[in-house]
């Protein structure tokens, strides 16, 4: 999941120091209170006061991802929008938008993921209207034309290239791809090659894709820190109130079990070592459901570093470089992978037999009380932790926004981690961890003997 348990290809922030301590059973892990309101045009505003003074973290969560580029040679809008946001508007253009985040000091920036689209700033509580009115400017008003469309558009691709020179992020989109079928989540957010390839002639679309996802309904504004509810509802009212919803209703299709495993192998022309990639279906995210927090620890038991096999496998045989497992939290059914780096072309079945009896094993042996306490502990605590600035705070939460469009649902994830018994870890091992249900990709140095 989203919280510490990602693996190396997502290399997504660990969190780390709770002002009010770490959460005991039973305790609210986010121990603030969440403030929501949802304006009539369908915008929820949602503020978190924290001890922060004269600071705010200023985020707004598109539930717009990857995930929603359903178009067949049409993906990696999601992404693309992440840059042309701050191409501008009529009232503020990209110059004098940036001249005034720099005149009150802000640092601002954007991410995207498979499922939303992040815009967040960090700025002082004084500069908070300044803010409100950039940002709902630029998510009404946005303005390119089809020359800058095009430039942004090249740019994309030669950002693609640069990221996937990486052996990791390319095995990562042939294990994606392969796993997947119809869902989206066949391809990466940045998109398929050749889609990224033909953005360039995409304009018309891309006002399209504009139009569908920015729209109040699939926001939310989230702000934490030194922020007052009521005043800040009022002031949204001001400037996002005459924001118009949209019309548009996703329909992502819907991945069918998996029957048989595969096999992907490659050749990578620059000097590596073997690069062991394992996916398996596993479940959605759910702040309800048991399966979830139980595959985060399962992925502890088996694949941390203080797991058995990375004892074996890493410090006494040194084998690997590293091994690692985990499941990104995901709103559909995502892949629980395990990444691993073989040190000789030799041993490369010898790891792949130790990782699948580790496996084997998981579904029929219990783990003991006290590892389940201490990893249950870790998960917890690591996330916990790391909640002691505004920011930290915003950045944790907004994941949770757009999983489930509650931000309460980080405390209802966590209570779950309470329930996870030794038998649900078997449970979800044995319905998950199938051949059947399996996508291996294995990468080699080309010409390399094994």
């Amino acid at each position: 999941m989203y919280r510490v348990l990602q693996t190396l290809i997502f290399a997504l922030m660990a969190t780390a120091a709770l002002h009010a301590g770490p959460p005991g059973a039973g305790e609210k892990i986010l121990p603030f209170p969440i403030h929501q309101t949802v304006l009539d045009n369908g915008l929820k505003i949602v503020t978190i006061e924290f001890d922060s003074p004269g600071i705010i973290a200023y985020y707004t969560v598109v539930r717009s991802g990857s995930r929603n580029e359903v178009e067949s040679g049409l993906s990696g809008f999601a992404h693309f929008f992440e840059h042309m946001m701050f191409r501008g508007t009529e009232k503020y253009g990209k110059d004098k938008y940036n001249d005034v985040l720099k005149s009150i000091g802000a640092d601002n920036n954007a991410f995207t993921t498979d499922d939303y689209t992040t815009y967040h700033t960090l700025a002082s509580a004084e500069a908070l209207e300044t803010i409100m009115d950039l940002e709902s400017d630029r998510f009404m008003n946005l303005k390119y034309s089809e020359e800058a469309f095009k430039t942004e558009a090249g740019a994309i691709l030669g950002e693609y290239n640069k990221n996937y020179s990486s052996p990791f992020l390319t095995i990562f989109e042939k294990l994606r791809n392969a796993a997947y079928t119809v869902h989206t989540y066949k391809h990466t957010t940045m998109g398929f090659l050749g889609d990224i390839m033909d953005m360039p002639n995409q304009y018309q679309y891309s006002l399209t894709f504009f139009n569908r996802w920015y729209r109040p309904e699939y926001c939310t504004v989230l702000i934490v820190g030194d922020v007052q509810h009521h005043k800040t509802v009022a002031m949204a009212k001001k400037y996002y109130g005459k924001w118009k919803r949209g019309n548009y209703v996703l329909d992502v299709p819907k991945e069918p079990p998996q029957t048989k495993g595969s096999v992907v192998e490659m050749s990578w022309k620059a000097e590596t070592l073997p690069i062991l990639a394992i996916g398996y279906h596993g479940p959605a995210f759910s702040d309800a459901q048991i399966d979830m927090p139980a595959m985060d620890v399962l992925s502890q038991a088996l694949f941390s570093q203080s797991s058995n096999l990375f004892r074996k496998l890493v410090i006494e045989e040194q084998a690997v470089e590293f091994v690692q497992g985990g499941q990104q939290d995901s709103r559909d059914p995502g892949q629980f992978t395990i990444f691993t780096r073989i040190k000789d072309p030799k041993m490369i079945q010898k790891v792949s037999d130790e990782i699948d009896g580790t496996i084997e094993e998981a579904k029929t042996t219990p783990v003991s009380a006290e590892r389940l306490a201490e990893i249950k502990s870790f998960l917890k605590y690591s996330y916990a932790m790391g909640l002691d600035n505004a920011d930290a705070i915003a950045r944790s939460i907004v994941h949770y926004i757009a999983m489930t469009g509650d931000p309460e649902s980080v405390n209802k994830v966590y209570a779950l981690y309470d329930r996870v018994t030794a038998e649900d870890l078997m449970a979800v091992a044995s319905k998950y961890f199938d051949a059947n249900n399996r996508t291996v990709v294995l990468l080699t140095q080309e010409g390399a003997k094994q």
